[in-house]
């Protein structure tokens, strides 16, 4: 594979782990994809083990990143409803104020269903803030999974 093929493939990966951290591009698929387009264009056995250890480290921090969070949110007494508000505000909220109202429309909406729900501001802030801290927590796993893939693919690259 050209040096410029290469460089095309990190660059689709630097965008996705750009994409895990502002959540506006599908990050763990577009790094999932420029691997295995690396993988199909390398055409060596390296090339299908990078890939397999790679979808490895993607598919581990996907189920992780829903299952431990959850858990969390859970013991903290935070509803599924009130993160669903919380996730459609946020969407409303990015369209309104590019890529920061989605972190705003997520919190103004998380506490909204959280004050209905609990009829008190101190009980509704915390239960915002577990779920905050449990999205936060989310991100933080799926950025690792995807530093590693990336890394495993940027070692191999390196040695080849």
């Amino acid at each position: 594979m050209s040096t410029g093929a290469e460089a095309l493939v990190g660059l689709v990966i630097v965008i996705g782990l750009i994409g895990i951290v502002i959540p506006v591009l599908p990050g763990t698929i577009l790094i999932f994809a420029a691997i295995l387009v690396w993988a199909i264009m390398s055409g060596t056995a390296t090339g299908w083990a990078v890939f397999a250890a790679a979808t490895l480290f993607l598919v581990v921090s996907g189920v992780v990143k829903y299952t431990w969070p959850g858990r969390r949110m859970r013991s903290a007494g935070v509803p599924n409803m009130s993160l669903v508000a919380g996730g459609l505000t946020g969407i409303v909220g990015f369209f309104v104020i590019p890529v920061v109202g989605l972190f705003l429309g997520f919190i103004a909406g998380t506490y909204v269903a959280e004050l209905y729900r609990l009829r008190a501001h101190n009980r509704a802030w915390a239960s915002t803030w577990h779920a905050c801290k449990a999205v936060g927590l989310s991100m933080l796993i799926e950025l690792l999974g995807a530093l590693i893939a990336s890394g495993v693919w940027l070692a191999a690259v390196v040695a080849t």
